[in-house]
């Protein structure tokens, strides 16, 4: 992403939740689409939820963006829609209000704690697995490396990412979310 200042969108179909990427499918057929794809942000700050689910131990990093000019970048990218995923339940009465255009940021309550929120290109490009948009470096706040990364690799990760043009001056850090020491001064405070 950095090297190629690209952001790269799925084919719903490799998903993990078949559920989710059954309404991209559903979508693409009744839009009559030879091609969708989504790329996933989460509108939350970083939990150990994200680290454990997304990544294994000791890589992953976290791409924290400016919300603003990357909703604006994307949003000049012909083909492209934006939106936070709406959470139902298998009994939501809300169902029939739906539209075929609700389908591509639907998605089953179990998921909420994701906050999800989405790129989805729809089009009529020829059907590949992935689909790349370019990424001005602009929209990128922080990087975020995996709070397991021992330290040594860390800094050899910082070091490679500071060597990538145009990431000079990208703030980059680890994670310290499992071993913060300004949450660790409290345990001194406590009587």
């Amino acid at each position: 992403m950095l090297r190629n200042k690209k952001l790269t969108l799925l084919d719903p179909s490799s998903w993990d939740d078949k559920n989710d990427s059954y309404f991209l499918e559903v979508y693409k057929k009744r839009k009559k689409l030879s091609s969708v794809y989504a790329l996933c942000f989460t509108e939350k700050n970083e939990t150990y939820h994200h680290w454990s689910v997304f990544c294994s131990r000791e890589n992953g990093v976290c791409v924290v963006f400016d919300r603003d000019k990357l909703i604006g970048h994307l949003n000049q990218q012909a083909g492209i829609t934006c939106g936070p995923v709406n959470y139902r339940t298998i009994g939501d009465t809300g169902w029939p209000d739906l539209e075929i255009d609700d389908l591509p940021f639907l998605k089953r309550w179990a998921f909420r704690d994701e906050s999800e929120f989405r790129a989805v290109y729809s089009g009529d490009a020829e059907s590949e697995e992935t689909k790349d948009i370019s990424l001005p470096l602009s929209c990128i706040k922080k990087i975020s490396v995996n709070p397991w990364v021992p330290d040594q690799l860390f800094s050899a990760i910082k070091e490679t990412i500071k060597e990538i043009e145009g990431c000079r001056s990208l703030a980059i850090g680890k994670s310290q979310l499992i071993n913060n020491k300004s949450w660790k001064r409290y345990g001194n405070i406590i009587a």
